[in-house]
Parts: C-alpha cells; sequence; structure tokens
C-alpha cells in the first residue's frame, strides 16, 4: 500500500462513459444535453466550494488510495483548465492532437494537499465559469468539429464536453455530492 501522500495511479481509460452509463456514478454522458453543460459547470464548482467548507478535514484522506476533498477540488480546477485548452484548439483547428496530460504527476508535482482551500475554490470557480463560458459560445455546428488525444481517441466538441463533465461529476459523486445534474 502506498504511503498516504501518495496519489494511486489512474489507469482506466474512461471514454467508454460516452456510450453506456458510468456504473460507479451512475451517469449516462450521452443523456446529456449539450447546453447544459455551462450550468452544469458551474454548479458542480460551486458543490464543491460548499464541500471544501463543510467537511471536518478537507486535507484528510478517507483511505490512503482516495484523495480528499481538497485534492479532488484541485484536481477538477485542473481538468477545467485542460478542457478549455482543448476546446479552444478544436474551434480553432482542425482535428487537433490534444497535449498528453497527466494528472496524477500535476497532483504531485503541485502538491495538491497542500494548497490552500480558499484559494482552490477561488481558483476553481473561475476555471468553472471560464470553460463553461466557451462551451457557451459554442454553435450547433461547432458541436461536430473534432480532435484526438494522445492515445488516439476521437473526440467531438460535443463529446468532449459530456465526457468532461461526467468527470467533474463523478467526483462530486466520490466526495459525497452526487445529486448535481441529476433530474
Amino acid at each position: 500500500m502506498p504511503a498516504a501522500e501518495e496519489i494511486v495511479p489512474e489507469t482506466k481509460d474512461w471514454t467508454w462513459v460516452l456510450d453506456r452509463r458510468c456504473p460507479e456514478c451512475g451517469l449516462v454522458s450521452s443523456d446529456l444535453e449539450f447546453a447544459s453543460l455551462p450550468g452544469l459547470l458551474k454548479e458542480s464548482a460551486l458543490r464543491f466550494g460548499d464541500a471544501m467548507r463543510h467537511v471536518g478535514d478537507v486535507r484528510l484522506r478517507p483511505d490512503p488510495r482516495t484523495w480528499s476533498v481538497l485534492e479532488y477540488a484541485c484536481h477538477v480546477r485542473d481538468v477545467h483548465r485542460v478542457f478549455a485548452e482543448r476546446l479552444r484548439a478544436m474551434l480553432a483547428a482542425d482535428r487537433p492532437t490534444f497535449a498528453n496530460w497527466d494528472q496524477d504527476a500535476t497532483a504531485v508535482e503541485s502538491a495538491y494537499a497542500t494548497q490552500d482551500p480558499v484559494e482552490v475554490e477561488v481558483e476553481l470557480l473561475e476555471a468553472a465559469a471560464e470553460v463553461a463560458a466557451l462551451y457557451a459560445g459554442v454553435t450547433a455546428e461547432q458541436q461536430e468539429r473534432s480532435g484526438l488525444r494522445s492515445n488516439g481517441s476521437e473526440f467531438t466538441v460535443r463529446t468532449l464536453g459530456q465526457y468532461h463533465l461526467h468527470d467533474v461529476l463523478h467526483h462530486l459523486h466520490d466526495i459525497g455530492c452526487d445529486d448535481v445534474g441529476r433530474a
């Protein structure tokens, strides 16, 4: 078992969530309406902020293999930043290939567990608002523009948004706040 300060690397390829229900969080990404993405992304950021303010010790991991609420919030902030970059690339160029992002290396290099929760909340809200505004500006025609992840997985702007939102909502589920985006 890793030491408490180690991040257990994520090795799953989660692109399958675009085709079927996630058995862990229950979300069916393909059912998500593109127009709902901006609001749900901003709402999810507020929920992370609420969780950070209401959990006893924001840095406490429930077990050595599970991130703390603070670490999840840092990760989601960075997910928003990465997806904003990818979305901009897809809107500016035909079929761009996204640079690889090692989320586990980022967590270690950025020392997620030591970051200031107040600053993280502000940055998370800003990152969510920025990417939400980008999605809100996408036209119907632009939704079918495509891009490639470094492993060859192809996304359209629409499926990138659905995949992005699943990641965020899944992490709300991970911290016990999984009612965002549910009817």
